[in-house]
């Protein structure tokens, strides 16, 4: 091999030398993982007599069985039923705040936008945990200083980890979470748009307010696209916050949503097969929302762009 074509082959070569430590950590640590649950979702085991002895407990193919008990599992269907419930709270009250502010720090007449969007941003770099801890506490009626100032004036104290008040207290901290991730989105988009397109809007007599309407928004719906697709995916995994609450109500059972009832399957009942048949089903349907949301949003986009 010449010198010139050892140049070359190293020139094509360069870009799989630099994706080959990420190509090796994605098979790693997610593929492999996931390849691995997939092949335990087909597999149960099998218990002889009592159990007890070698050989007593072996695992075997088990087919789709475990996947039919999944599917079948009540406490599975009514936790994906309770997600349901807790995304049509969370999803449009974090995405209409985000745009709000995101269209607020945009305006020409904003002060301080820099302190104000570090502000607003803020709450999404502390740990969900650390975030579901601090507002467990502030829910809870006996340690709450808001519970304390309304004790103080004589109002009723409401308690937001009972019954149907839980969901707004579950949303809202993933609200106040997640907020600022889809602000700073959707701001760096307004951000990229041309100041000529305000500026002949303003020529054209178009006030603030419907430049906003109709031209801002518009201009960033892919943006509201990615916003929403995220938003629906982190909804369908909530893990941490129910969690967390959970040693502070008994209102929050162990299989309150179903990465909860994977878990409790998993590490509770120690039966690691069932729990990856359900991790797998809940990969699947998120798969399936976000795949069929996505091609109605790209239909959409064809179409309004061929008018």
């Amino acid at each position: 091999m010449t010198s010139t074509s050892r140049k070359a082959y190293g020139v094509k070569g360069a870009p799989y030398a630099f994706l080959l430590p990420a190509t090796v950590l994605f098979l790693l640590f997610f593929a492999l993982p996931i390849g691995y649950a997939v092949w335990l979702s087909f597999r149960k085991v099998q218990v002889s007599g009592l159990g007890l002895g070698s050989g007593a407990r072996k695992e075997v193919w088990a087919g789709l069985e475990n996947y039919a008990d999944a599917l079948t599992d009540s406490e599975l269907v009514a936790g994906a039923l309770r997600v349901l419930g807790y995304g049509c709270i969370v999803v449009p009250v974090m995405l209409g705040l985000a745009l709000l502010f995101a269209l607020m720090l945009d305006s020409e007449k904003v002060r301080l936008a820099p302190v104000t969007r570090l502000a607003i941003f803020l709450p999404y770099a502390i740990p969900g945990v650390v975030a579901a801890l601090l507002w467990g506490f502030l829910y809870l009626p006996d340690v709450s200083p808001f519970c304390f100032v309304l004790e103080r004036l004589g109002l009723p104290q409401p308690d937001l980890l009972d019954g149907g008040p839980l969901y707004l207290a579950l949303s809202n901290i993933a609200v106040w979470g997640g907020t600022g991730f889809n602000m700073i989105v959707i701001y760096t988009s307004l951000q990229a748009i041309p100041a000529e397109v305000y500026e002949a809007a303003r020529l054209d007599g178009a006030t603030p307010l419907q430049i906003a309407l109709r031209i801002k928004i518009p201009m960033v719906a892919p943006s509201l696209v990615l916003t929403f697709f995220f938003s629906i995916i982190a909804t369908l995994q909530v893990f941490n916050e129910p969690t967390t609450l959970k040693p502070l109500t008994n209102s929050v059972s162990t299989t309150w949503s179903p990465l909860m009832k994977v878990y409790q399957d998993a590490f509770g009942k120690g039966d690691i097969h069932a729990a990856a048949a359900q991790a797998t089903i809940i990969a699947l349907a998120t798969l399936l929302l976000s795949f069929g949301f996505l091609r109605a949003a790209n239909r959409r986009n064809k179409q309004e762009a061929s008018r």
